[in-house]
């Protein structure tokens, strides 16, 4: 696994914690336009750069991408952003409820990504990735790190342990109460050599992000007569946690309509393909099982366990996609349909009941959060999960680390 220390864009110690944002796929335009209130230094204002533009604008419009350009161009005239001097490596701590994950923050090479040294487990959606491809070519930077996984490694956990003992660099708590850590290393000699013996890495999170910088570094390669594949354009921004230290949560799903069923018909239908209970928990609580609300009540759903199915199929999204949304709910593909809706785990069953007491679906669905093996025995069965299988929290922030070429 390559890796190599970055000479990039950086908050303030003193602006980290105003500069810092969420993920630009975790909020829409309206929440990103009220978190960004009262703080023109919010990262928002890069990667949802539509919350300084007029209402109702085309979210792929070219000036969005260009108010992206300017804002990012702002931060550093003012001085909230600045270049580091020398090259650098960065240990990336996350604290959420008493969970703890220490990351490497550093750049990867796009040929592990093409030559999937980088695994992957989602397709992308064609026009998300579309968009972060220009927004990367338009600003020339990569705003938003990428979030790796690998195998636990004895040597890279010792040296990352001893990083972190020392006094960090950036330290703040968010406003939704996540803590943020961060040491700057510049003797990075020790980890460049130490993940060169790690032979794969994981995308967790952020396959567009991904799928973008390898797209943006092969137009920069096709237009270089005098290309050498050590170019800033051929490196994407990553963080790599070790497995053992991830946490997923489930990804749950609200279905607007009964695809033309009566309520005691869908009933009937789901008792063919599942053990059907009332009053189950709304949180499953363990692999097989998922947990419905429907007309105000939460119902069990348990499939029968089948090992002649792959490990993609034996997933509990697959058999809820498989057995109930396509045959029963008739919804063939879940990136295109506009027919469901795909709630992370991180707003809770609660938000669940809100949706359906609301009228916005009759029906939905809360799921076990699949295992990082899971995750991992399919990436290396070169298989892909269904869309929305997992939600990784903590998030991570963009702003913090910006990789420019």
């Amino acid at each position: 696994m390559k890796i190599r220390p970055f000479k990039g864009l950086r908050p303030t110690q003193e602006q980290a914690a105003s500069v810092a944002s969420l993920p630009y796929d975790v909020v829409n335009t309206e929440e990103a336009k009220e978190l960004t209130k009262g703080n023109i230094n919010s990262f928002l204002r890069v990667v949802r750069p539509e919350v300084d533009l007029p209402k109702g604008i085309d979210l792929y419009s070219d000036q969005v991408y260009a108010k992206a350009k300017e804002n990012l161009e702002d931060l550093q005239a003012r001085g909230s952003l600045m270049r580091e001097t020398k090259p650098c490596l960065y240990v990336y701590q996350q604290e959420m409820n008493g969970h703890r994950q220490k990351g490497l923050v550093s750049v990867y090479h796009i040929d592990d990504y093409l030559d999937d040294a980088i695994k992957k487990h989602e397709k992308t959606r064609p026009k998300k990735e579309d968009d972060r491809t220009r927004l990367n070519a338009t600003i020339n930077a990569h705003p938003g790190p990428v979030f790796l996984t690998y195998r636990d490694h004895e040597q890279i956990n010792k040296k990352i342990e001893a990083i972190t003992a020392k006094s960090p660099f950036f330290d703040f708590t968010a406003s939704d109460g996540v803590r943020h850590t961060v040491w700057r290393v510049e003797e990075t000699l020790a980890l460049v050599e130490a993940f060169a013996q790690v032979p794969v890495s994981y995308v967790a999170d952020g396959h567009h992000r991904s799928a973008s910088a390898a797209r943006v570094g092969a137009e920069r390669k096709a237009t270089n007569p005098n290309h050498c594949g050590e170019e800033d354009y051929n490196w994407f921004l990553a963080v790599n946690f070790p497995a053992s230290q991830l946490k997923i949560l489930p990804y749950n799903r609200l279905v607007f309509d009964l695809n033309g069923h009566g309520e005691e018909d869908f009933l009937e239908k789901l008792k063919t393909v599942a053990k059907v209970t009332e009053s189950a928990n709304p949180s499953p609580d363990h692999v097989g099982k998922v947990s419905m609300y429907f007309k105000k009540q939460w119902y069990g759903l348990e499939f029968s366990h089948d090992s002649s199915l792959d490990p993609v199929k034996r997933l509990d999204i697959s058999r809820i996609q498989d057995e109930i949304l396509r045959p029963i709910l008739g919804i063939e593909d879940p990136r295109t349909s506009d027919r469901i809706d795909f709630i992370g785990g991180i707003r809770g069953t609660q938000e669940l009941e809100k949706r359906v007491n609301l009228g916005d679906g009759p029906v939905a669905f809360s799921m076990y959060p699949v295992t990082i093996e899971q995750l991992m025995d399919i990436a290396d069965a070169g298989a892909t999960m269904p869309p929305k299988s997992t939600w990784f929290e903590p998030k991570l922030r963009s702003g913090l680390f910006i990789h420019t070429f």
